[in-house]
């Protein structure tokens, strides 16, 4: 077999492919096999036809389209190999030349990985926020533990902003009953909000026992968007005491003997988590500053298929939460224009991210062991909160193993990049990343670099934080 290949621009090449008919004996042979299960000769058994009877039978030339379509995408595959193209999707194949008996030949044109040039490791320079805890967040925190251990206390008064109350509640539009519009020893904290419009304006000032009636649109059910008359029942009314800030608290809510030492205990959870913060910072700057200075060329059937891919994406998320696109557009006050506008842009930026940390793995000679693919498979797995061996089988049904590999792949170079660069923080005090290595993502000591922008929309939609589908591949 010959073959060539014809650089077409730094992102696509064609391969000119030639094979001699005397390769083709594999090719004829399985042809003869696939026919002959098809074809009943008489005296033959199914299968057992020899391929001159086929031939007479069928014709010779529906036994060589059968033998080109079981030779081609062998032939492609070795002069991939043979040339060394790291390729990109799928090739557009276009048979030139059969002629019996000599040679089949077909050129494949094809996206390609382009050449980059990558600054050293050790020159990359990133720059985070100073990491700060003030008083005020260890309160947050403290308040917050306090809220964990209040207790309700009832009262006799009034109903003020704050205080917890249970109450009956009925709707009725027209003077008829609402289907499912009422209920009973409803708790509700008044001043939330949580419920229905009007409902906190009309509580306070009541106690327990006296009713009044509001007028209101309702937000769900039957009777969606209508206005209804509400009637409110107060049965009780209680206020939330919290517990003195002292050591017999800090003793009944943690493990600590003194409020002293929770609070520094405090303090250091919310400094790990800032520390982790940092990190995912230091990630985020250092690929945009990669991505502004690398020049990478980029594959435009790849981002074309990137964009379609986010779009699918966040259109099933919004069905499955019961909007569409139109409706999600128009309550955000977005044309279809800036949308596409915009998941043209995170498709181009993750695709020029997969590029970049491709082309460093293959400098630096970043591999991925069985040990690291099936770690982050459980991380992944406890992620979308499924069985390691379950969401192993999926990957392997949809195949999306590859892809997997491929985000291990990036994910170790971007911890070396990482460990390699020179990070401080806006005052110019070194960083260190050992905290982000014992946080979330600790399987790869770098948050997940093949996500970058995967589902900056589709979270903007549907007000999840993680993305249905595994991460995109350039390989997709």
């Amino acid at each position: 077999m010959k073959s060539t290949v014809e650089t077409l621009s730094p992102t696509r090449v064609r391969l000119a492919i030639e094979v001699p008919f005397d390769e083709l004996k594999p090719s004829f042979d399985a042809a003869y096999k696939r026919i002959g299960a098809q074809v009943r000769v008489p005296g033959f058994r199914p299968g057992k036809v020899p391929g001159r009877v086929l031939e007479q039978r069928i014709g010779r030339p529906a036994i060589l389209e059968e033998v080109v379509n079981e030779a081609v995408p062998k032939a492609y595959e070795e002069a991939v190999r043979d040339n060394s193209v790291r390729v990109l999707g799928r090739p557009e194949i276009e048979v030139t030349k059969i002629e019996d008996g000599d040679v089949v030949a077909f050129t494949a044109e094809v996206d390609v990985r382009p050449d980059l040039e990558l600054p050293a490791p050790d020159s990359l320079v990133v720059t985070v926020e100073d990491m700060t805890v003030t008083d005020e967040e260890v309160d947050e925190q403290i308040t917050a533990l306090r809220d964990r251990f209040a207790t309700l206390t009832g009262v006799d008064r009034p109903v003020e902003d704050g205080d917890y109350v249970s109450i009956d509640l009925e709707a009725t539009v027209d003077g008829e009953p609402v289907e499912d519009g009422s209920t009973t020893g409803l708790s509700h904290e008044v001043g939330s909000g949580e419920l229905i419009d009007g409902l906190d304006e009309a509580l306070v000032g009541l106690s327990a026992g006296e009713s009044t009636t509001f007028r209101t649109d309702l937000p769900a059910g039957e009777a969606a968007g209508r206005s209804a008359d509400v009637a409110v029942t107060v049965r009780s009314v209680k206020v939330k005491e919290l517990p003195e800030l002292d050591d017999e608290f800090a003793q009944t809510a943690s493990e600590f003997d003194t409020i002293e030492v929770l609070r520094a205990d405090a303090r250091s959870r919310i400094e790990r988590v800032k520390a982790v913060g940092q990190g995912v910072q230091a990630s985020d700057h250092l690929m945009e500053a990669l991505i502004g200075s690398v020049e990478a060329p980029l594959p435009e059937s790849v981002v074309a298929g990137e964009v379609e891919w986010r779009q699918h994406n966040i259109v099933h998320q919004l069905e499955e939460s019961g909007r569409g696109l139109p409706d999600y557009l128009e309550s955000e006050g977005h044309s279809e224009e800036t949308f596409q506008a915009e998941l043209r842009v995170n498709a181009e930026k993750a695709v020029a991210t997969q590029l970049i940390l491709d082309a460093y793995a293959d400098q630096q000679e970043v591999g991925v062991s069985e040990e690291d693919l099936t770690q982050h498979i459980v991380m992944q797995a406890r992620r979308y909160g499924v069985a390691p061996e379950q969401f192993a089988q999926q990957l392997s049904q949809s195949n999306q193993l590859p892809a997997m590999m491929s985000d291990v792949r990036r994910n170790k170079v971007l911890a070396l990049l990482l460990d390699a660069a020179t990070i401080t923080d806006a005052s110019g005090r070194p960083v260190e990343l050992t905290a982000l290595r014992s946080g979330p993502g600790a399987g790869s000591g770098v948050p997940d670099a093949t996500a970058a922008g995967d589902t900056d929309e589709a979270e903007a939609a549907t007000g999840t934080d993680e993305a249905s589908a595994v991460p995109t591949d350039v390989n997709r």
